[in-house]
């Protein structure tokens, strides 16, 4: 058993893998079907399109039915997943009148490409005619197709890791590779030694700001970084997320953590976290505050972070504008209008 995310049962997934299967020869499976449940549920969830007739979302995700797994025969990997997925999409029109219909996804399979797949777009039968369907039915079934991309995309990449195991020679092999990279890393950057005592050191920090803009409301944007889903849609990596205050936060293989030491997602969202990378010196963290404001179709978000080592300001604003203001437009469309 592997479990992704420590204490959330959500994340067991069922392994079926000899450990002495050095060689690739025994049959090994996956089981991933609870995952992309999860998965599916969260990228569709929120999704929207806009256009002259107003605006579209999905609103709620009522039925994904079917099952995933990745299985190793001889070194190779074949993926399984066939889901049938129906889904509510609510449309609302400039003059404020709302209206209602159904997607239906009956053949998300591998047999299938993604050109190929059949999205059925409807208006509820009680629903008067609107340019809302339409809408739908090209732009929304467009990122429909996008968002499932993404989802084929993560189950290839995240959970094939570690189903092709290397050979007796291949094994002694990596592990004189990991031994260099792991003196390598040791050799490197030797300001910000790991594991340095902070106690009586005095550490010299900076406080520096970043605003980006999403094309997203606040309470879905302010979604993305407590939610443990979709913290691991756009870094196509396991994280353990606990979602509230004072919940602890794991990401980007142990590289990112800390803990959630506000939340407000009523009227003005903020979040509050100490917030360190795993390279920083022991018991040291910055303060990141987040704060979302309501710019009519689009969110702006401004983070602050104080207390943060000087000589990491450059790369921690790297990374926080790679690894998650681009990273989560890509997976959820925020970036671009349709």
């Amino acid at each position: 058993m592997a479990k992704w995310g420590e204490g959330d049962p959500r994340w067991i997934v069922e392994e079926r893998a000899d450990a002495t299967n050095v060689n690739n020869w025994h049959w090994t499976e996956r089981d991933v079907t609870s995952w992309s449940q999860d998965v599916i549920n969260s990228l569709l969830l929120g999704m929207r399109v806009e256009g002259e007739e107003g605006l579209c979302e999905i609103t709620d995700v009522s039925n994904i039915d079917g099952e995933a797994s990745i299985n190793n025969r001889k070194g190779k990997l074949i993926f399984f997943y066939e889901w049938n997925v129906k889904a509510t999409w609510t449309g609302t029109n400039k003059k404020g009148i709302k209206y209602k219909g159904t997607v239906e996804i009956p053949n998300l399979s591998d047999e299938n490409d993604m050109d190929d797949l059949d999205i059925c777009v409807t208006a509820c039968k009680d629903q008067p005619i609107t340019p809302l369907t339409d809408l739908m039915r090209k732009e929304g079934v467009k990122k429909i197709r996008m968002t499932l991309g993404n989802y084929v995309k993560q189950l290839k990449t995240q959970f094939s890791q570690g189903m092709i195991l290397p050979t007796a020679d291949e094994h002694s092999k990596q592990k004189e590779s990991q031994a260099k990279v792991m003196l390598d890393k040791t050799q490197t950057g030797s300001s910000t030694t790991t594991n340095t005592p902070t106690s009586g050191v005095k550490i010299s920090t900076v406080m520096f700001t970043l605003k980006e803009t999403f094309l997203t409301s606040p309470e879905e944007l302010y979604r993305v970084f407590i939610n443990q889903q979709m913290v691991q849609a756009f870094t196509h990596l396991a994280a353990f997320v606990d979602g509230c205050p004072g919940g602890k936060f794991r990401l980007l293989e142990g590289n990112v953590h800390g803990q959630f030491a506000e939340l407000v997602k009523i009227t003005d969202q903020k979040i509050v976290m100490k917030w360190r990378f795993s390279s920083w010196p022991a018991g040291h963290t910055s303060t990141i505050t987040l704060n979302f404001v309501d710019r009519g179709n689009e969110t702006e978000l401004t983070l602050e972070a104080r207390g943060v080592p000087s000589n990491e300001e450059e790369r921690m604003k790297g990374g926080w504008q790679r690894y998650y203001f681009e990273a989560i437009k890509q997976t959820f469309g925020y970036g671009a209008r349709l």
